[in-house]
């Protein structure tokens, strides 16, 4: 008997369970109804966000694959194509860090060679709260172990990412994994069960109990009971999914599959459900088959299992046995555990009874899809800075405490974990502003970068999404890269109450208006919904993850600064865009909007200005100005010379210098040229209308800006650099 409390375990409504009722004609049973609730689930259905996902722009010259398939596909040219996706797995980072951030990455990994593509490299964006509170370090501690145990021990190099902190984030850790892999156009592959008939193979690790409602646990949010939801979070092991990584690329080689779909969220349902709708057929299989590693699984144990390291295949007749060897050679179980149907529906058998017996389009594209109501909150028109607070008497102090702020501080605390070298593909080390990574056997290399500003998406989210989309394209064009495809990860609080249906409504419209401003299409992505606990929402952060092209590696640059006497120049607009900022933040103590404005025009000038002075060979390095302003871009750039250069920079004497030096206006990078070249870069500004402002030069070892005669800050690069690189493993060593 299916009552309240059960649809409450399961997190369906009493009306969604009497549309169930309706599309299967009766009463479904305890697995039938466990089957739905996941694939019904906000994590799997997205059925709050489909209205608002459909405005973005999903088509382009480079789209191979757009949404809908396990990872988008870009065209590369040559035949090659990147595959890419990036995914949440913030609800088991928080109740097991270790685990949750672990299994984040085997995921990912999975929805790029379930494609046909070889894993060639990752990306995190990770937010925790404040770094004083031992809690937020055990989790931060943990989530790092568990990205760098799993990506190290399978061979995939983590070469980037960002790593945020703030208090909303402190019952609510972010874990986005993102990653890319490379292959042939005619390799790429489905979630495709071809015709009826066809063997249905269960491949990898044996099933267990860990993960059963994972991603229904990831459709609701905390409370109290945090500690029951613990087997929810599934276990996983790097090494066997290396094994099934090499298993299904050599099956691939050699043409046995004919479809393959991860068994990811809500497991063994949603790879047979979504293969089967897709082709328009059913699918059959019998749980006795499964292989198992606990005993006594019952059928609702088995189909809701969100084990690691599991694949469902498609292959012919003829074919079981080839895939059967390769599988048995990687020492896995290939175990053909039913058949392609006609029909429509999800036949499940066990013991010889029939246990399920549902429509597969029901299941998978007849789930409600709600209009949420929205409501803008009224306390963000009141947080607002009305005045502003006084100059710091020290500014060399202040900006001490700005490198020292746990969000701009070196992350090599995090980097030093990571195996960023394997593969030998990558160019740039983590920390400049894109992942640069060669592509074996031709002159090109691709650019892969992350970002969002969650600050920004507070105070005005339609602002914050135009700005994520924009500085991950000013990242690439930094380093000489052309944006090709766009993937994103929506993080948000609950969205049944309105103020956050509005902040993901204006984000997602945000982000199409400057996707389609750039010509750039979302090839896929997650939305990752209740990030709440105890009733405490995050900020709204969307992390926005852009791959780009550059076709001669040979004149991708570096954000560091190259030879002393080089000229430095601001290119882009002068700004005061003081709100939302880390300094008004941290160091003012004033937590307040609006949000810097960006005018997409401009941005698309000075993106196409930067590219094209790279491809010129007019400039020694560019950096993107973001948080910290632009002080703490010269200071980066300063950082990653080779040789500690310092600079000397005149402010304008009709600026306030803290403002000047530390707000965060949009569509600015920091840029160092040699004086020779200066002529051809101006004229160059000339023509595209874009705005130059010489800043200074490169000159000596400290870090010295100056205006009217009067030094502001004076610091040895030695000295900050050290600030700047220690600052957060120290939280790390306060450890109680």
């Amino acid at each position: 008997m299916i009552d309240k409390k059960i649809l409450e375990e399961h997190n369906l409504t009493e009306e969604e369970y009497q549309r169930i009722v309706e599309l299967i004609g009766r009463e479904p049973n305890l697995t039938e109804l466990g089957i739905f609730s996941l694939m019904w689930s906000e994590h799997c259905s997205y059925k709050s966000s489909k209205i608002h996902l459909k405005k973005l722009p999903t088509t382009g010259p480079h789209v191979i694959q757009g949404p809908g398939e396990n990872a988008g596909v870009v065209d590369l040219g040559d035949d090659l194509a990147a595959v890419f996706k990036i995914e949440s797995h913030n609800h088991p980072s928080f109740i097991e860090p270790y685990q949750g951030a672990a299994t984040g990455v085997g995921g990912i990994l999975r929805d790029i060679f379930t494609m046909g593509a070889r894993p060639i490299a990752l990306l995190d964006s990770l937010r925790f709260g404040p770094l004083d509170q031992a809690g937020n370090r055990v989790i931060m501690e943990g989530v790092v172990s568990g990205i760098s145990g799993y990506g190290n021990s399978i061979g995939v190099p983590t070469v980037g990412g960002e790593v945020y902190f703030h208090p909303c984030y402190s019952l609510n850790p972010l874990v986005n994994v993102f990653c890319l892999g490379l292959t042939h156009r005619d390799k790429i592959f489905y979630a495709r069960a071809g015709q009826p008939g066809n063997p249905v193979l269960y491949v990898g690790a044996k099933t267990g109990r860990d993960g059963i409602h994972g991603a229904t646990m990831a459709s609701a949010e905390f409370d109290e009971n945090l500690e029951k939801k613990r087997p929810n979070v599934q276990v996983g092991d790097p090494f066997k999914e290396k094994l099934l990584l090499e298993a299904c690329l050599e099956a691939m080689e050699k043409g046995l599959i004919i479809g393959i779909q991860d068994m990811g969220a809500a497991g063994l349902t949603c790879s047979t459900t979504e293969m089967a709708a897709k082709s328009g057929t059913g699918i059959e299989i019998n749980l006795d088959l499964v292989p198992q590693r606990e005993e006594g699984m019952t059928p609702y144990e088995i189909m809701l299992s969100e084990s690691q390291e599991r694949m469902l295949l498609v292959t012919t007749e003829e074919q079981v046995h080839q895939v059967q060897a390769i599988f048995a050679k990687w020492d896995l179980d290939a175990v053909v555990i039913g058949r392609v149907i006609e029909g429509g529906h999800l036949k499940v058998w066990f013991k010889g009874e029939l246990v399920v017996d549902v429509p597969v389009e029901a299941v998978v594209n007849l789930c409600p899809v709600y209009q949420r109501p929205w409501q803008e909150p009224k306390e963000r028109r009141t947080q607002i800075l009305t005045g502003l607070p006084s100059l710091p008497a020290d500014l060399n102090q202040v900006f001490r405490q700005v490198l020292a702020s746990p969000t701009i501080a070196d992350k090599e605390w995090v980097f030093r974990q990571y195996d960023h070298m394997v593969q030998i593909n990558t160019v740039f080390l983590p920390g400049a502003d894109a992942a640069v990574l060669r592509i074996k056997g031709t002159p090109r290399a691709i650019a892969i970068t992350l970002d969002g500003n969650s600050s920004y998406c507070y105070f005005n989210p339609r602002e914050g999404g135009k700005i994520a989309v924009a500085e991950a394209c000013r990242n690439l064009a930094c380093v000489g890269a052309r944006p090709l495809g766009v993937t994103n990860c929506l993080n948000f609080g609950n969205p049944e109450k309105p103020e956050i249906m509005w902040e993901f409504k204006e984000v997602v419209e945000g982000m199409a208006e400057a996707c389609r401003s750039f010509d750039l299409p979302i090839t896929g992505g997650n939305v990752s919904f209740y990030n709440e606990t105890e009733g405490k929402p995050i900020y709204p952060t969307p992390v926005v993850g852009v791959v780009g092209l550059i076709n001669d590696l040979q004149k991708a640059i570096h954000p560091g600064f190259k030879n002393q006497g080089d000229l430095i120049y601001l290119l882009g607009p002068l700004s005061e865009d003081l709100g939302a900022s880390l300094y008004l933040r941290e160091i003012l103590g004033e937590e307040k909007g609006p949000t810097p404005t960006l005018d997409l025009e401009t941005e698309k000038k000075i993106q196409e200005f930067c590219l094209e002075a790279i491809d010129k060979g007019l400039l020694h390095s560019a950096h993107d100005v973001s948080e910290g302003g632009m002080a703490v871009s010269l200071a980066e750039s300063c950082f990653h010379s080779h040789q500690l250069l310092g600079v000397k920079i005149f402010l304008p004497p009709d600026h306030r210098p803290d403002i000047f030096l530390f707000n965060e206006g949009q569509s600015r990078l920091i840029v160092s040229l040699s004086p020779e070249k200066e002529a051809a870069f101006l004229r160059l500004g000339e023509a595209k209308q874009v705005p130059l402002i010489r800043l200074g030069e490169v000159a000596g070892h400290e870090i010295k800006i100056i205006q009217e005669d009067k030094t502001l800050i004076h610091l040895p690069v030695k000295e900050a650099y050290q600030l700047w690189k220690t600052a957060l493993s120290d939280f790390f060593k306060i450890k109680t």
